[in-house]
């Protein structure tokens, strides 16, 4: 797997480096700021750009937004982003923007090595990950005919692993419940979100962004 790096913390970024090396990941190019992404994402076309969403020169959002503009000029790159703290509009923009191989994760979460090398070999491979801490915000909101008003609150635990990204055998074990217990809980929520058959394999992903456009009420 080849990576680039966007990240303005000399510390961080070297940190990220050889953390990735090694799991057996390259990162082909590291940039200090934002309008420096879309230069080598372009030039080395990498498996995964990972980026910091706070950069110069005004260290607001320069990062998310270099990383829409590589979604909309290169689609399906993978993208994965750091923030330091959680914010919920940054989901948002970015899963809006297409919800195969993106993630959102607290730069917290590199500390924890495993699960961030599990994180961003999923985001590579076209899934979405999103920070738990995020998810957690979410769940704690209540609106008058929100959809998922309708699910139970397993079906809603379910639903918040499958936004981390998470198998359902991974969802299973877990909740410390059989795989087919987890595979009721996701056609019911498929269903309560009138996600038809008919869309197929998308309505994992659909089902995510119907529970992620509560970051934006």
């Amino acid at each position: 797997m080849r990576v680039v790096i966007a990240e303005d913390s000399v510390l961080l970024r070297e940190g990220l480096v050889r953390l990735l090396a090694d799991a057996g990941i390259e990162t082909v190019a590291t940039v200090g700021d934002g309008p420096g992404l879309l230069g080598v994402v372009v030039e080395h076309r990498p498996d995964l750009a990972i980026v910091d969403v706070r950069m110069p020169p005004s260290f607001t959002d320069e990062g998310l937004r270099a990383a829409l503009e590589v979604r909309e000029r290169l689609p399906g790159t993978p993208i994965l982003v750091l923030s330091q703290y959680v914010e919920e509009r940054y989901a948002t923009d970015l899963i809006g923007g297409g919800a195969r191989g993106v993630g959102y994760l607290l730069k917290e979460r590199v500390a924890e090595v495993a699960e961030f090398i599990d994180a961003v070999r999923r985001i590579a491979a076209g899934g979405t990950v999103i920070d738990p801490e995020v998810i957690g915000q979410l769940l704690g909101r209540r609106r008058t005919g929100d959809p998922l008003e309708a699910l139970t609150p397993r079906e809603q635990e379910v639903l918040g692993l499958m936004a981390q990204g998470r198998s359902n055998a991974s969802i299973a074990k877990d909740l410390v419940v059989t795989e087919g217990a987890v595979e009721k809980h996701i056609s019911n929520i498929f269903m309560k979100l009138d996600l038809q058959p008919a869309q197929g394999g998308h309505r994992r992903v659909m089902a995510v962004l119907a529970y992620l456009g509560r970051a934006g009420s």
